[in-house]
């Protein structure tokens, strides 16, 4: 891993909270993910189940987290279960886990080889009334892939059929939504790290560049500061391109006079930032791009003041939206009396904010977390209010991580620049440069 080790009390502690809340006489099992063939000889890079990060922070493939914790084998209680090395691994794929370095990592005492699970699991599932499974349940989530905790889940319903079968889901989608300190550290360095990116990027971007170019520049700057990578595939989306809320084609000439979007965020120890920024290709907004920015800009201040302890998504997306019906007003883009005529379930600012304005953050870049229920100390959201508008061949987006605290609303990307000054200011300064 390229990211500094994570003290291991983080985990100890998650599997305390997570089995506090496991039915008497049960176990919960967990899985790596699958690793996914790219070609005939080759995998894509692996990345760890989150769920299973967040329980015991190794990171590394064929591995498997037994939680029975009232076996009456204490040995059985917490297991971890790794990949065997041996001599060809080592020389063709590096170094994995020793059982040492997994217990420094983990904190799970009793740790074994892979294959020793076939014969320990009956032992822990024949004194177990319960099994916990774990399937992604994040509600963004379909595919037609059968992954190895699916797969892993139907075995276990073949063969024990008699057992009582509960979900880690619903447990984990509460406690995964409320990040510790040392979390909060975590997100915080992968949002240092996207800020240096950016502040790249402002030196970098001038007319006839391309936006595989500014792609190139941020990960060259998120690798170099112990980065995985990128949280999610970068949108760098110039002119046009910026009304297009998913596009990551990235293979367009940036030209003088367009705004280019810019949609990135590290991921550093499994943590995702999640940042957007909207700049000048050539360094300086127009009129009407700066009216348009400033009116996202604005959303965007109020929006973070709302995230705190009690609201919920749905009522707070209610309110965002109000507050840019207002703006798009201002810009002429919607009249006032027609917005009184609307339908509420459809509403007008739709056409030009499509999008929602946050979701939950943290080892996904899309987090697990109930939407539905009030917001508590310790989540992070995004914030991120758009405006889109393509008859102008303009999209101008901005955002940033927010945690909610006791205190109001933190923003993890408060030093990141965000006014549109500023924004000029620091281009300025590459020009006079270059």
């Amino acid at each position: 891993m390229k990211y500094l080790p994570i003290d291991k009390k983080l985990f100890i502690e998650n599997r305390k909270r997570f089995t506090a809340h496991l039915q008497k006489d049960s176990v919960a099992i967990f899985n790596s993910n699958d690793e996914m063939p790219r070609n005939g000889d080759n995998n894509f890079p692996f990345r760890q189940n989150s769920d299973l990060f967040w329980l015991s922070g190794i990171d590394q493939e064929q591995t498997v987290l037994v939680i029975a914790p009232e076996h009456p084998l204490p040995e059985y209680r917490e297991a971890l279960f790794l990949r065997k090395t041996n001599e060809h691994i080592v020389i063709w794929e590096g170094h994995k886990y020793t059982k040492e370095e997994a217990r420094a990592a983990s904190g799970v005492q009793h740790v074994y080889w892979i294959e020793d699970l076939k014969a320990m699991l009956p032992v822990i599932i024949h004194h177990s009334k319960t099994i916990y499974i774990n399937l992604n349940e994040n509600d963004r989530f379909s595919t037609e892939i059968v992954y190895r905790d699916e797969r892993f889940a139907q075995e276990l319903r073949a063969k024990y059929p008699n057992h009582h079968y509960e979900r880690s889901g619903t447990i984990l989608a509460k406690l995964r939504a409320i990040k510790s300190d040392a979390e909060i550290q975590q997100l915080s360095i992968a949002c240092d790290i996207t800020d240096k990116a950016f502040r790249r990027v402002l030196k970098f971007v001038k007319p006839g560049v391309m936006e595989y170019e500014i792609e190139a520049e941020v990960t060259h700057e998120f690798i170099r500061n112990r980065a995985n990578g990128h949280g999610y595939t970068p949108i760098i989306a110039s002119g046009a391109n910026a009304n297009v809320l998913h596009y990551i084609q990235n293979n367009n000439e940036c030209k003088s006079g367009e705004v280019v979007l810019l949609d990135f965020g590290a991921e550093y120890a499994n943590y995702s930032a999640d940042m957007t920024r909207s700049i000048p290709v050539n360094g300086k907004f127009t009129k009407r791009q700066k009216e348009v920015y400033n009116a996202v800009l604005k959303v965007v201040r109020e929006a973070i003041k709302m995230l705190v302890i009690g609201n919920t998504i749905p009522k707070y997306h209610e309110e965002v939206g109000r507050i840019m019906e207002q703006e798009l007003c201002g810009l002429g883009l919607l009249k006032a009396e027609e917005v009184k005529k609307q339908d509420p379930k459809q509403p007008l600012y739709k056409k030009y904010f499509m999008h929602g304005t946050s979701h939950f953050l943290g080892l996904d870049v899309h987090d697990i977390g109930n939407r539905y229920e009030p917001m508590m100390a310790g989540m992070v959201f995004t914030c991120e209010p758009g405006i889109y508008i393509p008859e102008e061949s303009l999209g101008i987006r901005i955002e940033n991580d927010i945690l909610i605290t006791e205190k109001g609303p933190v923003d993890l990307m408060a030093k990141i620049p965000m006014e549109a000054e500023e924004i000029e200011e620091m281009m300025g300064k590459r020009a006079v440069a270059v």
